[in-house]
């Protein structure tokens, strides 16, 4: 994008932008990078522009044009922020030092120089979304030229947009370019599933291509009979999207209801209704699919109504309902609230907030509680993942304020939303007026009543009675003294195991020259870091013993999990001493299952996980259950059995696609039986040797993208 260009793109928007300044600034960045290139080989400039270019798109004002320009200048050449703000003025410099990367964290992991760039990063946008937009606009860009990047740094990059920027894009509404980072991400994170997903679709388009092309002309035929004017226009899923799909459910490819989805385009709010009762009447409608995120908007300001009906030719099809207005927001999210507001342009935030009732930022603001209050940097990506990543459930006060928690909260969640002392001080709730568990799952429309106590106490197990990043790093406060001691412990017998395999010990060995090359304080430090699964112990035991090198495998760490040393693995519900611990062989549990413990005289504690049929055997007895929770060598470094069974298409190979693609995905089979063998299909069960339930979520995800694959999921009973 030429100089003219960029600014005619400006001044086709706000025709009172600042040409001076957006051409000082082109001409200042060109200068200041000169000569540096690209991995492309293209001139550095040419990136800054082309960020600046993306933004034009979203109808930003000149200070963030301005500051796309400048973005790189004082990381990657001699200019400093006092420069800026010489020539350019203080909001400008302000704006450039928030999206300026922030200088390497040295002697420090990946992850947690990752988290600490990240956690004062989110501090930035919390003052300022601009830096938010500037920064989302600089990945776009980055993430369509990844592929001149050498293959080592793809998949870091990729893995970090997955989970960093693309959430954070939708955290603020901007669907449109976080579903483009997520499809460049994965295109480099997961090439095979995506070409498999990618045929699928172009079968099923051959297969219906031109029923869903009459679907549009025929919705928009019965609207406008019934006088409502609209716009109706059919969508694909994209590749990732898909993908998350086949994570979280299931079922099959060919189960998906919604890979074909139509956008209905109507004038007024009033008409989104209308339309919702014409197209009710005119199609079946499939239960339990319709949500109304008009009346209740999402955080991000996404507003439009949501169904699924049987519509023409029998296609299962799912419908948005929505206005011009919230077309835009569902689209460009915050960006779409730049306008003109007494003679000047910039972010209009009465109409934003207007427009969906409740400020999009305010995601934002909760992720800067959670840093405020939360203990490490692993620790917290955790927890921003989790506010970021969930879908949401709407519950309410006695007096009516609307609580909003991620899909599967539960009423220590709901405390800690109302006020961090109502979490502190809760020891029981009421739901819509009855006494129920603390580990009751909470439903849209909920009415809770927290019950309080006097004294402010937390418990261990109540972190398995969370999901949210801000409950949790709550009732962290409370036990972090007492869990710095358990995790040192935790840490000391890892090391010492890791030791005694390869015979030696930890007698008469000086630590001092592990702590001065890892830059840590302290023993108790050292071995707190191992427990939490910071720091490796095969990697201590190399700095001790030098000889160890290469000697101690990559899986020389990781224990399998099995009843014998079940103590190794599961900690909470009031565990005493000469209790035996079982694993579940009804739902085998995998490390980050919710898991529960069942007392039975004679039997000991089993361990099952919260979704397991076998509870409903013991859903009247309350002394029975013992809240459990995995221990950090559980979820670093253990190896577990997941069961699985899948349903086959018969077929020459089938056989062995699913085994490579097993393999591929990082499992290892330990044991395969078929059965049920017919002309068509057959059952495939087998064990696989996982790290943990992700893991096993991953594998069955690869497998559900395979043509070859109708079904598959965790085996029960």
């Amino acid at each position: 994008m030429r100089q003219f260009e960029l600014v005619e793109a400006v001044k086709a928007y706000d025709p009172t932008a600042d040409e001076a300044l957006i051409n000082r600034a082109y001409v200042y960045a060109m200068r200041m990078h000169g000569s540096q290139l690209r991995a492309s080989g293209d001139p550095y400039f040419a990136h800054p522009i082309q960020v600046a270019g993306i933004l034009t798109d979203y109808r930003l004002d000149t200070a963030t044009i301005v500051t796309a320009l400048l973005h790189d200048v004082v990381e990657d050449t001699t200019a400093t922020r006092d420069d800026i703000a010489d020539m350019f003025g203080e909001e400008i410099a302000v704006l450039v030092e928030g999206v300026t990367k922030l200088s390497r964290l040295e002697l420090q992991a990946e992850h947690t120089r990752q988290a600490e760039n990240l956690r004062k990063f989110i501090l930035a946008i919390s003052r300022d979304v601009r830096v938010l937009l500037v920064k989302l606009a600089d990945r776009l860009h980055n993430m369509r030229t990844l592929h001149f990047v050498k293959p080592e740094k793809r998949e870091r990059i990729s893995r970090e947009t997955l989970e960093v920027y693309a959430p954070l894009g939708r955290s603020i509404g901007i669907h449109s370019i976080a579903s483009e980072l997520e499809e460049l991400a994965f295109e480099h994170l997961n090439p095979t599933a995506r070409t498999a997903i990618q045929r699928r679709l172009e079968a099923l388009k051959l297969e219906h291509g031109h029923a869903i092309e009459g679907v549009a002309h025929e919705v928009e035929r019965v609207l406008d009979e019934a006088g409502i004017d609209a716009r109706v226009f059919g969508r694909q899923k994209t590749p990732y999207s898909i993908w998350r799909k086949l994570q979280r459910k299931t079922v099959g490819f060919s189960a998906l209801s919604d890979i074909y989805g139509f956008r209905v385009i109507v004038p007024y709010e009033d008409d989104c209704y209308r339309a919702l009762g014409v197209l009710h009447r005119a199609w079946p409608v499939v239960p339990e699919r319709f949500k109304d995120f008009i009346s209740t908007p999402k955080s991000n300001n996404y507003r439009s109504l949501h169904t699924t009906v049987i519509g023409p030719g029998g296609l299962r099809i799912e419908m948005q309902i929505r206005t011009e207005a919230m077309d835009r927001v569902a689209e460009d999210g915050v960006a779409a609230h730049w306008a003109y507001k007494n003679q000047s342009y910039g972010l209009d935030t009465e109409a934003m907030q207007a427009g969906g009732g409740r400020d999009p930022l305010q995601n934002l603001r909760h992720l800067v509680q959670v840093i405020e209050h939360g203990e490490g940097g692993e620790d917290w990506v955790e927890h921003a993942k989790l506010e970021m990543y969930l879908e949401q459930v709407f519950c309410f006060t006695p007096k009516g304020r609307l609580i909003t928690l991620p899909r599967g909260g539960m009423p220590l969640d709901f405390a800690y939303a109302v006020h961090t002392e109502v979490g502190d001080t809760a020891v029981g709730v009421k739901i819509n007026g009855e006494l129920k568990p603390m580990r009751t799952v909470l439903q849209n429309g909920d009415v809770l009543e927290i019950i309080r106590g006097a004294k402010r106490e937390a418990h261990a197990d109540w972190r398995s009675l969370t999901v949210t990043g801000r409950a949790r790093s709550a009732i962290r406060r409370h036990l972090r003294g007492a869990e710095r001691e358990e995790f040192a412990r935790l840490g000391k017998a890892s090391l010492e195991q890791t030791l005694t395999k390869v015979g030696k010990s930890l007698d008469g060995v000086s630590l001092k020259s592990v702590l001065e090359t890892l830059v840590i304080d302290n023993e108790t430090d050292l071995f707190e870091g191992i427990g939490r699964g910071r720091v490796s112990p095969v990697k201590v035991a190399e700095g001790l013993f030098p000889q160890l090198k290469g000697v101690i495998g990559p899986g020389a760490n990781r224990k399998r999990i099995q009843d014998g040393q079940a103590r190794l693995f599961v900690r909470g519900g009031g565990l005493t001493p000469g209790v035996s611990i079982h694993f579940g062989q009804c739902c085998s549990p995998l490390p980050g299952d919710r898991i529960v413990g069942i007392l039975e005289p004679d039997k000991g504690l089993t361990v099952h996980t919260i979704d397991c049929q076998r509870l409903a055997d013991f859903a009247d007895d309350d002394s029975a259950w013992h809240d459990l929770q995995w221990t950090p060598q559980a979820e670093k470094q253990a190896l577990a059995i997941a069961r699985l069974k899948a349903t086959v298409r018969n077929g020459v190979g089938v056989l062995g696609q699913v085994t490579t693609t097993i393999g591929e995905a990082g499992g290892n089979i330990r044991n395969l039986v078929l059965s049920h063998r017919a002309e068509d299909f057959f059952d495939l069960n087998f064990d696989v040797e996982v790290e943990d339930a992700k893991h096993a979520t991953a594998i069955m995800a690869a497998l559900r993208a395979n043509p070859a694959v109708e079904a598959v999921e965790r085996a029960r009973g």
